[in-house]
């Protein structure tokens, strides 16, 4: 009898998981028709309802088992039945892995972390992903070197099958064909064996979509992405070539919204995608494509992997410590891991529960390329000989509430984790003259970009940013963090007396929400030779009226384009049909 109860409850959890997938996919598929209408509200609407699909999911599957089984506890023998007897029901399914962590997240969401073992829940994937693959195939070759590159370009735009045409097909391929003879010799694509790569489905974020390929040409591979974007007006247009790792990986930055693309077997699209990224691992990959609690499951097992074969210590993270997070980082592993303390000191006047929605609103956001995405966890045990003495200290001060010890090993009961960054003080600290200017760029465009997506950080300071491998500069301290609208930017009003202008404390008063912009200048542009670097690119973040048009901006339901590209990758503005200067969310 305890077998047909285990079967029936892996049934019902996995009937839990397919209505879930099946829902995803369905508000997936409708992104192309969302990109054909120009309906980019619906587009960042969507994208937000999506990431609480799994949620949902797993809270409805709960709820079914405690109501139909009236399971109360992780009875031992029962959880190993169901285990096993969920393993058989996944040899035949396209999504297996996805459907392992969903598994996991539903025992851990029933029961008390102790229970948290490889006898009951996936702590590592049964199953190899590796050779699964759709019933249609998920990508389409092309070969120029028989049908000629202008021919290949034509019909993969029109393989693409969109409703709503291209507006000048002919000069898309013009424009591609330059592209392509401005990068690669002609002689380097007369391999035999040169051919084109393309994935069958688009991939779709904000107001572009990505035809997501690679060129083999011999032993050569070069991954590349191609933007289209819709003018609104009826017509469709290639924006730009990008190619070779690094534009590519800034595509699918962890600082960017999540992809929509709709697939049978994501393990086959990341798969793929893995060679054009060789640094990016499985779950950023995944992660990229809005899969991100298995990304974070694949995360979780890649440290564990690396505490294996590592032995350095988790330590306090470099830089100036926040009044929020107690932030720390194993130096040999890229990423940080962050803390919400017990008590914030005067002026913060904020509760752990504003924090920790001020990282939900991150999530849920268009990121821009300028918020730092992060995995949220609980309950996660670290071996406690990984912790310097430092570290411990602080945490036991500061973090004593969300700290707990058991046995050797260091319980967290809730953190975020982040890709490492330098932070921007830091950086600036040993910066030549060329990196203080391309510093100063980026961190004015990140402020702008931010501002477009009706995002307001709160504290500018140079330590709540950080600085990529690839030098762009990413907002991460998001206790502050408002969107623009609620926020009221005045300008200083004129003082009573003149001589008031120098006194040291200021002749006016600021209400709940007032931002005052010309005083930036004062506390940000401290550095000569930042403020020599920063002042000519963005002088108008200083100015109210600059702001306040933003606004008016969002609040007449403008959605600006931000691209995951340098403005000057772009083909010609005059063929792209867009305001000359616009405030790079594509």
């Amino acid at each position: 009898m305890a077998w047909v109860e285990a079967k029936q409850v892996a049934e019902a959890i996995l009937d839990g998981f397919d209505r879930h997938y099946r829902l995803f996919r369905e508000s997936t598929a409708a992104a192309r028709r969302r990109f054909e209408q120009a309906d980019w509200t619906g587009v960042q609407i969507t994208a937000r309802e999506r990431i609480d699909f799994y949620d949902c999911r797993v809270s409805e599957t709960v709820a079914v088992l405690r109501r139909e089984f009236h399971l109360r506890s992780a009875e031992s023998g029962l959880w190993k039945r169901v285990k096993i007897e969920y393993s058989r029901l996944l040899p035949q399914h396209r999504q297996p892995e996805l459907a392992e962590t969903f598994y996991n997240s539903v025992f851990c969401r029933l029961f008390d972390r102790r229970y948290y073992n490889n006898a009951h829940i996936f702590v590592w994937p049964m199953l190899s992903t590796e050779h699964l693959e759709a019933e249609v195939p998920i990508f389409r070759p092309y070969y120029p070197a028989r049908d000629g590159f202008a021919q290949v370009i034509g019909d993969l735009l029109m393989d693409l099958d969109f409703r709503v045409p291209f507006r000048n097909l002919r000069h898309d391929v013009r424009n591609l064909m330059r592209a392509i003879r401005q990068r690669f010799p002609a002689n380097r694509a007369r391999h035999q064996n040169f051919q084109v790569l393309v994935l069958c489905e688009p991939f779709f974020r904000n107001k572009a979509a990505y035809i997501i390929g690679k060129a083999i040409n011999g032993a050569d591979q070069v991954p590349f992405v191609v933007p289209i974007l819709n003018d609104e007006q009826g017509g469709l247009f290639v924006d730009t070539l990008l190619t070779g790792e690094d534009e590519i990986s800034d595509v699918f930055s962890f600082s960017r919204a999540y992809f929509m693309v709709d697939t049978e077997v994501p393990a086959a699209v990341v798969d793929f995608l893995r060679p054009l990224m060789p640094r990016k691992g499985k779950a950023e990959l995944y992660t990229a494509i809005g899969l991100q609690k298995y990304g974070k499951a694949e995360f979780y097992r890649d440290f564990l992997k690396h505490l294996r074969y590592s032995s350095d210590q988790l330590v306090v993270a470099p830089g100036i410590r926040g009044m929020v997070m107690c932030v720390f980082t194993l130096p040999s592993f890229p990423y940080v891991f962050k803390v919400i303390k017990d008590r914030f000191p005067p002026p913060k006047e904020i509760t752990r529960e504003q924090v920790e929605e001020k990282y939900r609103l991150v999530k849920l956001h268009d990121r821009v390329g300028r918020m730092a995405d992060s995995w949220e966890y609980s309950h996660v045990a670290f071996p406690r000989e990984r912790f310097s003495d430092e570290l411990i200290a602080l945490l036991r001060a500061e973090c004593a509430n969300t700290i707990a010890m058991d046995g050797d090993q260091v319980i967290v009961k809730h953190l975020y984790i982040e890709r490492r960054m330098s932070p921007l003080n830091l950086y600036l600290a040993s910066a030549d003259d060329d990196e203080i200017v391309h510093a100063a760029q980026e961190y004015g465009d990140a402020i702008k970009q931010l501002a477009a997506a009706d995002i307001f950080p709160g504290d500018f300071l140079f330590k709540n940013f950080g600085v990529t491998r690839q030098g762009r500069v990413v907002f991460y301290d998001y206790d502050e963090l408002c969107y623009l609208e609620e926020c009221n930017f005045r300008d200083i009003p004129e003082p009573p007396f003149p001589e008031m202008e120098f006194d040291a404390t200021p002749w006016y008063t600021a209400g709940p929400g007032d931002v005052f912009p010309e005083e930036f200048e004062t506390f940000l542009l401290t550095d000569p030779r930042f403020r020599k670097a920063f002042l000519p690119l963005h002088q108008e973040i200083f100015d109210p009226a600059w702001w306040r048009a933003r606004q008016a901006a969002i609040r007449a339901g403008c959605v600006e384009d931000v691209f995951p590209y340098p403005l000057q990758r772009r083909f010609s503005a005059e063929s792209a049909r867009l305001p000359a200067n616009p405030s790079p969310s594509t």
